[in-house]
């Protein structure tokens, strides 16, 4: 009979510190949840974006565009040849660049594989699960052929964005953190952008480019399609994406996907890249990868300098050496200039 209530009264004890022990754990769960920093009040959008029953903010009060005095241009680009591959090699005076209709002098001219600044946005949507494990995949090969001095932030959408991972350069610390990721939910892709753009304020680097990796279109953001369309514009950040769509669209979202994502990367200078077999995810990111690295960046001082505020278009063409095929210029398209 003893021996029956000692064997009871250890249980309950160890019952007890289970109770006891269980909320510290969940706590400590809840911090793996890296939120975003906030710098500045503005900031603060972004934020509530990321909370699932957050108060809405006056959208149109963080979507006027960010102005800034604007010295020196500075503008990548990437040549292709009719099979869509990189072409190396030439020269400053193989470009003119034209701001309007205006020709401007070409100040600084580079193909140095400088680093940069990355982010990466990845869709966690309940869609994803049956190409989740190419996805990431894709991702740590993107990471892989990069600059070794370059460095990465990750942001999960779906329901709502979530910055699993701050800029750093380790990058197992970003694979460890997407293993653990589950897909589930809708696909909250204007969210994730606008995040992924304030998260940029803290990037070393003077070259930042972002990469989109999605199979659907938005269908649960609060932003809309055109104040991110604006700010995408306003931000000097390349923007990439990697499409995962089938040939038939199940969702009105997902039929105008591919045509949504090619407009916000055309006006950065990036690309979309389109596919239906997650096979290719792979090598699409070594592309990627392997275009930012053998960008040409091209520098100029517009004359006079503007002060208006106002869109400032740009134009690169191109004066290729003869006996080569029609070659094909992916730029920047224009900025947005500081008021007096």
């Amino acid at each position: 009979m003893r021996s029956t209530y000692r064997s009871l009264l250890s249980m309950l004890v160890l019952a007890a510190v289970v109770v006891w022990i269980s909320p510290a754990a969940a706590q400590t769960d809840d911090e793996v949840h890296i939120r975003p920093r906030i710098a500045e009040p503005a900031a603060a959008a972004s934020a509530a974006a990321s909370v699932p029953n957050g108060p809405l903010t006056d959208l149109n009060t963080h979507t006027r565009p960010i102005r800034s005095d604007v010295d020196l241009v500075l503008v990548p680009v990437t040549i292709t040849d009719p099979m869509d591959r990189l072409v190396t090699g030439l020269d400053k005076e193989n470009f003119q660049i034209y701001e309007g209709d205006r020709a401007e002098p070409i100040r600084t001219f580079a193909t140095d594989d400088a680093p940069i600044s990355v982010g990466i946005l990845f869709d966690m949507s309940g869609s994803m699960a049956d190409k989740l494990e190419k996805s990431r995949e894709a991702v740590v090969q993107f990471m892989q052929t990069a600059n070794p001095l370059d460095e990465f932030f990750m942001i999960t959408f779906n329901d709502k964005p979530d910055m699993i991972s701050g800029f750093t350069n380790d990058i197992e610390k970003i694979q460890g953190k997407l293993v653990f990721t589950n897909p589930k939910g809708m696909t909250s892709l204007l969210d994730a952008i606008y995040l992924g753009l304030d998260e940029m304020k803290h990037a070393k680097y003077e070259r930042k480019a972002l990469l989109v990796i999605s199979d659907g279109g938005d269908n649960h953001s609060r932003y809309t399609e055109n104040e991110i369309k604006s700010r995408v514009k306003e931000a000097d950040v390349q923007m990439y994406a990697i499409g995962l769509f089938d040939s038939y669209g199940r969702t009105t979202e997902e039929r105008f996907g591919p045509q949504l994502l090619g407009e916000l990367t055309d006006v950065t200078g990036g690309r979309t890249f389109t596919i239906e077999n997650p096979n290719d995810l792979a090598d699409v990111a070594t592309k990627i990868s392997t275009e930012l690295r053998n960008e040409y960046v091209i520098g100029y001082k517009p004359n006079p300098k503007p002060h208006d505020g106002k869109w400032h278009k740009i134009k690169v063409k191109l004066l290729p050496p003869k006996g080569l095929p029609p070659l094909h210029v992916t730029a920047r398209t224009g900025y947005y200039a500081a008021e007096k």
